[in-house]
């Protein structure tokens, strides 16, 4: 006997996605329901995911990752939630794996892994690979954190986990690596000071060698040619700006925000 197919809603969180967000909602088309939410896109982000759902909603201010997604969530009606980002994609044979696990339904949560590019390489060392992400979930069973970045899905138990992997296109180019290194270094040095953690000039540069260290040698980094060496430098940078900024904060000086 056939086991009737679940209900599934893809939630996606966008701002400025018009490069990549086609080809994501491509991936996904075959999903029962589509939930787009928009922070105010300047670009034809709104227009272009209204070729693929009606369910858009465009918010007019920016309350950080996690309380984006968790709103995106509650606009889900789906018996199962993929959340997925702009620039990720959903093979033939994932849909054809998360087929079989909704029907299962051995886990509330699944976890998928994700295969991620930086400057134009699939990275398969550097911490990068498997790098199981937990997206798959019975609506009511899981919901996000409020983090402002690094959101996590909060859930009871144990995720299953997937074999068939998805794909992350991130970091086109070093660009848009400075860019992110900027932005989350300023948010995550932003949320710790809210958590009354302290930065310092020693601790800065302390872990933003130890960072390099942990991806290029004890990750295995080098393995990835010449762009896991630059990941492991981005990953440095991004570490010590972050414990700069908190030094800055909470010095009273400031930092720049995302």
């Amino acid at each position: 006997m056939k086991l009737a197919m679940p209900h599934l809603s893809v939630i996606i969180i966008t701002k400025n996605e018009a490069e990549d967000i086609r080809a994501c909602l491509e991936s996904v088309a075959w999903a029962d329901e589509i939930v787009i939410v928009d922070a105010g896109s300047e670009d034809d982000t709104v227009a272009l995911c209204r070729q693929f759902t009606g369910k858009v909603h465009v918010t007019a201010h920016w309350p950080g990752f996690g309380p984006q997604k968790n709103f995106a969530l509650a606009q889900a009606t789906g018996e199962w939630v993929l959340a997925l980002d702009a620039d990720e994609r959903v093979t033939p044979e994932l849909r054809a794996e998360m087929t079989q696990a909704m029907q299962r339904a051995d886990h509330a949560v699944y976890s998928l892994p994700r295969l991620s590019s930086y400057c134009g390489r699939f990275i398969r060392h550097s911490g990068w690979w498997p790098d199981h992400v937990p997206r798959l979930f019975q609506r009511g069973r899981a919901r996000f954190s409020d983090d402002l970045v690094h959101e996590r899905l909060l859930f009871d138990g144990i995720a299953g986990r997937l074999r068939a992997p998805l794909l992350h296109h991130s970091f086109k180019n070093l660009e848009e690596v400075l860019d992110k290194v900027n932005r989350y270094s300023s948010a995550t040095a932003a949320m710790q000071q809210a958590r009354g953690r302290r930065g310092s000039l020693s601790r800065a540069v302390a872990s933003g060698l130890w960072a390099f260290f942990r991806t290029y040698f004890l990750k295995a980094g080098f393995l990835d040619g010449r762009e896991g060496f630059m990941l492991a430098v981005s990953n440095a940078e991004g570490t010590y700006y972050r414990y700069l900024k908190l030094l800055y904060l909470q010095s009273g000086n400031g930092a720049d925000r995302p």
